[in-house]
């Protein structure tokens, strides 16, 4: 990924669009250090060295956000996951979809994972829902590109089924028009899709590819309460005992053992293979559209 950036230094200008509110963005640096927004700005330094990631917090009443002449001058702009239900009209969820509203606007190119993806489908005329299955914590299992997916470069160098870190309890009821459904699997429609609006291009996935397994981990732990009560666990200490292996399997992603015992293979235990989504937004559709727009 980045290989463009790389070749011409180019520094790339990423907004990071952090939607969880106040109280999740506590709770969560204070299990793993830090906000859901906090950890992508760290992954996309990493992947694309030298370019910058700011922070935007479209769910919190008061925020200064960027408007759409604003958000024009970024190459990209990333939404994170949120505890937040799309299909409420909470004043904080309001004023996500209509940040989101303005991201399609300004033509820059966008990305979102979980609660992301549904912000981008609320704005563009979707609707969200509560998930019929159970929810999914900790993996989704055995996603599959739709005909559509095969071929898009969002899911480039994925196989025919993976497994990828996800932890939601809502879903894309309804893709709007304009969008191309790309990946799915037996819990969830919806995996991953694009979605045109407005002179904007989204990429999004249900699922995290942006997680290390210690976040993963983290967030098992500080679901413990719903998880049990969905009977995804016999007791807390099974709960524990498996946020302990995925945390092990972070640690030491070389170990067959591990990998046998979660269920999972290096698509999960490769840092760069895991944030396949991610790169792949960068490489294919952010420097691409950097380069028109230099031209």
């Amino acid at each position: 990924a980045c290989r463009l950036a790389r070749r011409q230094g180019v520094t790339l200008r990423f907004l990071v669009a952090d939607c969880e509110p106040p109280d999740a963005r506590a709770k969560r640096r204070a299990s793993v250090g830090a906000s859901a927004g906090e950890s992508y700005a760290s992954l996309l330094r990493r992947i694309a060295p030298g370019s910058t990631a700011e922070m935007a917090l479209p769910a919190d009443q008061g925020a200064d956000v960027p408007d759409p002449a604003a958000l024009a001058g970024y190459d990209a702009v990333i939404l994170t996951g949120s505890p937040l239900h799309l299909y409420e009209a909470t004043a904080a969820a309001r004023r996500e979809v209509a940040f989101m509203q303005d991201v399609f606007r300004s033509g820059t190119p966008s990305f979102g994972s979980c609660a992301g993806l549904q912000v981008a489908v609320v704005a563009a005329g979707g609707t969200v829902k509560p998930l019929d299955a159970p929810r999914e914590a900790g993996f989704a299992r055995r996603i599959w590109p739709t005909h559509a997916g095969r071929d898009h470069p969002l899911l480039r160098g994925r196989p025919p089924a993976f497994d990828a870190p996800a932890v939601h309890g809502d879903e894309v009821d309804r893709l709007p028009p304009g969008a191309t459904h790309l990946a799915q699997n037996l819990n969830t429609t919806v995996q991953a899709a694009e979605i045109r609006h407005e002179g904007g291009v989204f990429w999004g996935v249900q699922y995290h590819p942006e997680l290390s397994l210690a976040e993963v981990a983290a967030a098992l732990r500080r679901d413990a309460d719903t998880l049990l009560e969905d009977g995804l666990a016999p007791d807390e200490d099974a709960l524990h005992a498996h946020a302990d292996l995925v945390d092990a399997l972070g640690r030491e992603p070389d170990r067959l053992d591990l990998m046998w015992r979660l269920g999972v293979d290096a698509q999960v235990a490769d840092d760069q293979l895991r944030q396949t989504e991610v790169r792949n937004f960068i490489a294919h559709l952010v420097e691409p559209t950097r380069a028109r727009r230099r031209d």
